[in-house]
């Protein structure tokens, strides 16, 4: 099964993620956080990092090899879930190739819709741990480590708009290209629990399906 979750900063991509990862037991992949503690360990420097940290968007062929080489691992025999991916045209069709070329299922799409100016008071709370890179959604010291939360540079304000703005440019092209059957817009401005019992509910009847297709 592969899982595409597609949603603005502050969605709630990360908290849903982790729980399908859990359900299925599939990896959640996360190409920000990839290229993240890619910038953070030196092995990716310059203009990427400076894009990462300003909330730009990398450039489509470094983002297309990371994707290609992660999936690529064992624990991606059963399905994946790719948070962040696809985010253009071009990697979308990179990404169809590749799954043809894998021969897997086509993906189905869970789009989190949330207004914007939810977004932003949610991004403007959000702090993550400089050590394990846990998210929460206010100050405090990390549950794992104890180590003090601090704000992420891509979440302050004026970042935020930006990386809104751009996730809307670019996601009117996306959403018509996965636009069908497996696309489902799932309402984000709900308490997480409820927005993952409906999200669970979508995949296991998806699960049915393929199963069912592939015994004939």
């Amino acid at each position: 099964m592969v899982i595409l979750l597609f949603g603005p900063p502050g969605c709630g991509k990360g908290t849903q993620a982790a729980r399908i990862a859990r359900r299925f037991d599939i990896p959640a992949i996360s190409t920000g956080e990839m290229l993240r503690a890619a910038c953070s360990a030196g092995e990716q420097q310059g203009e990427a990092c400076a894009l990462v940290a300003g909330g730009g968007l990398v450039d489509d062929d470094l983002v297309n090899v990371m994707v290609e080489r992660r999936i690529a691992r064992p624990d991606c025999r059963n399905g994946f879930l790719l948070d962040g991916f696809p985010r253009t045209l071009p990697q979308a069709e990179f990404l169809q190739d590749l799954i043809e070329r894998r021969d897997l299922v086509g993906p189905t799409v869970i789009h989190l819709d949330v207004p914007a100016e939810a977004l932003i008071a949610r991004l403007a709370s959000r702090r993550q741990c400089p050590r394990c890179g846990q998210i929460y959604s206010q100050p405090g010291t990390c549950d794992t480590d104890g180590t003090d939360l601090a704000p992420r540079a891509d979440d302050r304000p004026t970042v935020a708009e930006r990386r809104l703005r751009a996730y809307r440019e670019m996601t009117g092209p996306l959403i018509e290209y996965y636009r069908g059957d497996g696309y489902h817009r799932i309402d984000g401005d709900r308490p997480p629990e409820a927005v993952f019992q409906q999200i669970e509910s979508l995949l296991e009847a998806r699960l049915v399906r393929v199963h069912v297709a592939r015994s004939r």
